[in-house]
Parts: structure tokens; sequence; C-alpha cells
């Protein structure tokens, strides 16, 4: 394993345990490739949120923050033109995006919704809220399905690839609701926070915890039919690759039923999956991509439902 694999292994490990768990279940070149886009990706969040992989946020001045971006644009596009690069999360990208063909648009899709971030932009229907989700997710989908094999122009495969990233985010939109609030950021649609009562600068305030939770309840409902959908890119897939997706699903979509069943208490802590619960799910993951090789490979897929899609 090379240092760049090393360290980005690492950063996995430390940033999402549940995308690790899945990430093992890779073959070792794809699982190599995959940790290394993590890698980049979660380097690129945390130096806009001032975190350490994915903790420990501290207050960056906003002038800061905007010179951060433009070095991230310039670094990604950088690292995708072969050019030499020193810090080790840009030489990981690199390596993976040139071996595996990643093209520009999408990872500048990425960065683009860091800048939303950035630009504290506001979301007032609930597409607008999954434009921001296809930027830091559904991209992060199309370029990972590269790395599992999916060619560029199966827009059938990758469009399920989005739906999956699509899903996630709902669901991470939805568990860290009140988080996010207090750092000044809601990701929720204006129009639900009227619907709702709830001023956008009480979101995260206990009072209207009962609020927070029917809204939750409602990411979590909208997710449901993109991880439905996500389902049939599985038969795409090298079986590996579908068992680390279909694990992954499991654990993301588990994390949104438990959102929903803490209700007003789930920003009491962290809504998260025990280990031994990963590893039931990984078995279901199994079986999901067992069902993708043999059964759903010889059939002809449902039509997709007319979800939101960038793709």
């Amino acid at each position: 394993m090379s240092d760049l694999e090393a360290s980005s292994r690492d950063a996995i490990q430390q940033g999402s345990q549940s995308f690790a768990a899945a990430a093992a279940l890779f073959d070792p070149e794809t699982r190599a490739d995959a940790e290394m886009l993590y890698a980049w990706c979660r380097h690129c969040d945390d130096v806009i949120d001032g975190q350490t992989l994915g903790h420990d946020r501290v207050a960056v001045p906003p002038e800061q923050i905007r010179a951060t971006l433009e070095d991230l644009y310039a670094k990604t596009r950088s690292s995708l033109a072969g050019e030499p690069q020193f810090d080790p999360a840009f030489a990981a990208f690199q390596q993976v995006a040139l071996r595996r063909r990643i093209p520009e648009q999408w990872a500048i899709e990425l960065i683009d919704g860091f800048a939303m971030d950035v630009s504290e932009v506001r979301y007032a229907s609930f597409e607008d809220t999954l434009k921001y989700c296809w930027h830091v997710a559904g991209a992060v989908g199309v370029m990972m399905a590269l790395v599992m094999g999916v060619k560029p122009d199966d827009l059938v495969t990758l469009r399920r690839a989005q739906d999956l990233g699509l899903a996630f985010q709902l669901t991470n939109i939805a568990r860290d609701i009140v988080e996010d609030a207090a750092n000044g950021r809601v990701y929720l649609p204006d129009v639900w926070l009227q619907e709702a009562d709830v001023p956008r600068e009480e979101l995260a305030d206990p009072r209207h915890r009962q609020s927070v939770a029917n809204l939750a309840y409602s990411l979590i409902e909208a997710a449901e039919p993109y991880y439905d959908s996500a389902r049939w890119g599985l038969r795409a897939l090298p079986f590996r690759s579908a068992w680390a997706v279909a694990a992954a699903n499991r654990v993301y979509r588990e994390i949104g039923v438990r959102v929903v069943a803490r209700g007003p208490r789930a920003w009491d802590s962290r809504t998260s999956t025990s280990r031994g619960t990963k590893v039931l799910l990984a078995l279901q993951g199994g079986l999901m991509a067992l069902r993708g090789a043999t059964l759903d490979r010889w059939r002809e897929p449902p039509v997709r439902p007319p979800l939101w899609s960038r793709i």
C-alpha cells in the first residue's frame, strides 16, 4: 500500500465509520481508489468548515474561507490537468481522477456545493435543496460509480448512482438539522419552514423539536424513492462493488429510520448505528447485491419514477 493509499484509508476510518465499513467490501484496487476519492472530498469539506475529518469545528474568518474556496478550485483543476501536486489530498485525487477518467465537470460541481455553503445560499423550495444535495453528494455518487467501472456514457447507471447520493444527503440533513442550524446553515426549504411555523433563526431552539421532527420525517420520506431507485444500479456493478454500495444503502437508510423513531429526541445525541448493526446491515446488503447479480440482472428494471435529476 502506498503512502497516499494509507493516509486516505486513515482519513476514511476517522471521518466516516459508515463509509469505511462499506469500503472494506470492495476489491483492493477499487477500495484504494474509492478511499483516495473520499479523502479528497473529506479534505475539501473540512477546510471550508474549519474541521478535522468532520469534527472539532472552529470559526474561520469569511475572507479566509473565500480564499480557501478559490484555492480548492485552482488545485482541483491543476490536479485534473496532470500538474504536480504537493498536498496529499490532491495528489491522491489526481491519481484516482486520471486513472478513472473523472470529468472535470463533476469534480467542480462538488466544489460548487461548498461555494453554496460559503455564500450562505437559502433554499426556497425542495427542488433547491435537491440541487444542493446534487452538488455535495450526487456528484460524488457518479464519481464513485466511475471508480467502480461504470462507463461515462452509461447514463442509466450513473443516474442511479446520483440517486443514492441524493438519498444519503437527505438523510444527513435530517440527522444534522439542529447541529447545522446552530452553525448557521439551514438546508430545509423556506416553504417547509413557513408551513411548520418555525422561524429559520429559531430552528435549533428546543421549543421547536416536535416541528423539527416532523420536518425530518418529511426529508426521510423524500429520500425513500431515491434509495429504491438506486437499488437498480447494483445490477451493473461487479459483485463486490455492488455489495459495498448495497451495504452503504442499508446503513444510511437505517440512520434515517432511527431519526424518525427517536422523534423530538433525535438531536439529544448524534443518531448512528453500532458496529454490530453495521455487520448485520452489510450482510443484508450482500443479499441485495446477490439479487442484483441474478434476478435483477435478467429482467427489465422498472422505469425510474419522475424524480428530480441532474443527469
